[in-house]
């Protein structure tokens, strides 16, 4: 079984008014990634998503699959 470093990365959702957003956080707690969502349940898909991914991929990996850095 291989292990997979420990992602530190985070999710957020946010709603002002009427505009939802996913912002995937940093280990800093810095948003590097933010989707518009249409309405509440397209966010929590989303961020959902990612955190299955935030369990399942690497650091490195993660950053590759969502562009962060590039």
């Amino acid at each position: 079984m291989q292990v997979v470093p420990e992602n530190r990365y985070g999710v957020r959702i946010s709603n002002e008014g009427a505009v939802w957003e996913v912002a995937i956080l940093d280990p800093a707690g810095t948003p590097v990634s933010v989707r518009p969502c249409r309405d509440g349940a397209e966010a929590r898909t989303y961020a959902s998503t990612v955190r299955q991914h935030l369990s399942w991929l690497s650091p490195e990996t993660f950053r590759a699959y969502y562009r962060i850095g590039s």
